[in-house]
């Protein structure tokens, strides 16, 4: 039992669990933005509310090929809205965020072994071939 308490109280199963509980209350926000906004946006333009009606019937089956495009309207639109929404302003924070360029390499890597070696080594430590 006290494993299982040790599993549990791990840092990256609590992270997990928030994930999850956050990012369905993210999906139900993104789902209500396509649905009542982008949707009925699109439904204007294209003078059809609902795309789900349009059928077609061949040889007695019928495909309901309406429900589809309906589907990859809202996949477009929820994947735009997690990108434009989430993704680059994540982006934008976390370039801000970078102070200055990257430091200066410390090492360089032997032409003869490849292994990183200091930038004012003479000769390898390893292989013992001289580096200029």
């Amino acid at each position: 039992m006290k494993e299982f308490k040790q599993f549990l109280l791990r840092g990256n199963v609590v992270d997990l669990a928030v994930g999850v509980v956050v990012g369905a209350a993210f999906g139900s926000i993104v789902t209500a933005l396509v649905t009542d906004f982008l949707t009925p946006f699109i439904a204007a333009i294209a003078k059809v509310p609902d795309f789900s009606g349009l059928s077609f019937t061949l040889n007695g089956s019928q495909f309901k090929y309406g429900h589809f495009i309906n589907a990859i309207i809202s996949f477009v639109f929820i994947a735009g809205a997690v990108f434009f929404f989430v993704v680059k302003p994540m982006n934008m924070l976390i370039s801000k965020s970078r102070k200055g360029p990257p430091a200066d390499p410390t090492t360089k890597k032997c032409k003869e072994c490849l292994s990183e070696i200091p930038l004012e080594a003479k000769r390898c430590a390893y292989c013992t071939q001289i580096v200029g």
